[in-house]
């Protein structure tokens, strides 16, 4: 997609227009190549990848979307570039860029006269373009997810009563980097119990019981690109209250898959799901969105939220993840993700959702 979205960049910028891209999301979309720091410099008619001593070498390997060059003082090889270029004005990253860079990008640009605008018009670009997946990042997706599936399989096998919370996780990501993922898609989330009401807990020196509810949420990476998962297990005989509540749960998440298609409005899915929680009881305790968009970062836009307007297009990857959380209690998630086709969407992930006890 590299060379593509660079294209597709230039066409929007103006004859004395240059875009700097410098947050490591973006720099890895337009190169393909993951680096701590560097710059990519977008003007009409030629990209450069400004990269430091300790990764030039390998990015000259790599990167064919710009011309890499090798950068020992960035603002002032900038400003050159501003200068070869005829740029009058040079946008930056308006979500990313940090306050003390542009302040110090436009000292070093004013005797230029070039402009640093801080429009929020090539964030959104780039954002829409990344929102869009082609054949081989979904393959990439695709493979992190199987990674991701391969890895609740063989956890199921492992948890028990007597191990905590922190033995499986440790578990869970090396076997997953066992199989080859570049790394942790986030910091995995397993909680159980009383800990599993928390959305986003840490795992803990708590062991788990029979009787709890144990709620993993993890994902691999492969080339750049991550997956995201999350199951709700059960260890021992449960109650009928967390039975309906996983039924709920899993209801609620059947019937936001099934409306997942592509010109709908992204807070009309999540609200598929949420109307069905808030009916059974329990509003309030649904307090996240339904779910968000994944690609060379774990949460991307669009988002499965009461807010969002975006409308749903072809080739976006996106989770669908409802839960239900009764505080100091236990909680239930149940989390997918799903490839929007030109007529629904495609699951990737294959993982059971039934209610598992061991």
């Amino acid at each position: 997609m590299t060379k593509e979205a660079i294209k597709q960049i230039q066409k929007e910028l103006g004859v004395n227009d240059a875009l700097l891209v410098a947050s490591i999301p973006n720099r890895f979309y337009l190169t393909g190549f993951e680096t701590s720091d560097g710059f990519v410099f977008i003007a009409r008619d030629t990209a450069v990848f400004l990269i430091d001593f300790r990764y030039v070498e390998k990015a000259k390997q790599i990167v064919d979307s710009c011309d890499v060059r090798l950068s020992s003082s960035p603002l002032d090889e900038i400003k050159e570039l501003c200068e070869a270029n005829g740029i009058q004005t040079l946008y930056v990253e308006s979500e990313k860029t940090s306050l003390d860079f542009a302040k110090r990008l436009s000292k070093t640009l004013a005797s230029s006269q070039v402009k640093v605008s801080d429009s929020d018009k090539f964030d959104i670009l780039i954002r829409d373009l990344r929102s869009i997946k082609n054949q081989n990042e979904l393959s990439l997706i695709k493979e992190a997810q199987k990674m991701t599936d391969d890895t609740f399989t063989y956890i199921l096998e492992r948890i028990a009563a007597g191990r905590t919370e922190k033995d499986v996780m440790l578990d869970m990501e090396f076997y997953m980097r066992k199989l080859g993922s570049e790394g942790v898609s986030f910091d995995f989330i397993v909680v159980s119990g009383k800990n599993s009401s928390l959305p986003h807990g840490v795992p803990t020196d708590k062991k788990i019981e029979c009787g709890d509810f144990v709620t993993m949420d993890f994902g691999a990476i492969v080339g750049g690109y991550h997956s995201d998962m999350t199951r709700t297990v059960a260890v021992g005989s449960i109650s009928d209250e967390q039975k309906a509540v996983y039924d709920t749960v899993l209801k609620a998440q059947l019937a936001a898959l099934d409306a997942v298609r592509p010109g709908l409005v992204c807070k009309d899915i999540d609200k598929v799901a949420r109307d069905i929680i808030y009916s059974a009881g329990y509003e309030g305790c649904f307090g996240h969105g339904l779910g968000h968009s994944v690609g060379v970062e774990i949460h991307e836009r669009p988002n499965f939220n009461m807010r969002c307007d975006t409308v749903l297009l072809p080739g976006t990857v996106m989770t669908v993840e409802p839960g239900i959380y009764l505080e100091n209690k236990f909680g239930v998630r149940i989390e997918d993700m799903v490839y929007v086709t030109e007529n629904g969407c495609e699951n990737l992930t294959y993982s059971p959702k039934e209610l598992i006890i061991l």
